[in-house]
């Protein structure tokens, strides 16, 4: 093996890197809490009485676990402009990545709301809670507490699949690191310094999740 590496060149980049991080960080941060909310809703939808709703989001879940993500980015940044509707690189990752994630936590969120005890219901109209009140304030909090982890999970996951992004231009870390290896040709060592800083990236995430976690739920929960 006769390669020599070459991380000093990378020096003059760091501005590069940096930028992409930042958008990187910016984009999860956005599609993590507007994911959730958008899975929480679909699992209220999905556990609701109104079948029509129900099935409809259904159907959305289905579509979306079963499409890859890059075609569902590709739908929204290339195809709804023959619709005439015009949006940006970033607000089309944006998009793509909270229907992306809104599917898959649509579909853990639920989980966690029949593990809860019927009974939890039933005390709980017993009191007068109305069916909103009790969602809220009785099944969603335990439910949560119970699928947090793969919550936590799957958003890490969304975060590392934002890679996809850089295909339409979005200025993320991928696009970054691709730029400054066409212009350095060390594929290698670009590479590799990216590749850590998503798994820095992934740990401090997991990190930050886990201390929310033990803020809302306590220590046992994670």
């Amino acid at each position: 093996m006769n390669y020599s590496f070459q991380f000093s060149p990378l020096i003059a980049y760091i501005p590069n890197f940096l930028s992409g991080l930042w958008l990187t960080i910016e984009l999860t941060i956005i599609t993590t809490i507007l994911g959730i909310i958008v899975g929480t809703l679909g699992a209220a939808v999905r556990t609701s009485q109104y079948r029509v709703f129900s099935t409809l989001w259904s159907a959305y879940v289905e579509l979306i676990r079963n499409t890859p993500f890059i075609v569902q980015l590709f739908f929204i940044f290339f195809g709804l402009p023959n619709l005439g509707i015009k949006i940006s690189e970033v607000t089309a990752a944006i998009i793509a990545m909270i229907v992306n994630l809104g599917a898959y936590n649509t579909e853990i969120i639920r989980a966690g709301i029949q593990s809860i005890p019927l009974g939890q219901w039933e005390a709980a109209r017993v009191l007068g809670f109305s069916k909103a009140k009790t969602f809220m304030l009785v099944i969603l909090p335990p439910a949560m507490k119970k699928i947090y982890p793969a919550l936590t999970s799957q958003c890490i996951i969304v975060m590392l699949g934002s890679s996809v992004i850089s295909q339409i231009s979005v200025e993320e870390l991928t696009f970054q690191a691709n730029f400054i290896q066409s212009r350095t040709f060390l594929s290698f060592e670009v590479y590799f310094i990216t590749a850590l800083i998503y798994l820095l990236l992934s740990i401090l995430m997991r990190k930050l999740l886990t201390q929310i976690g033990h803020y809302l739920f306590g220590n046992k929960a994670i």
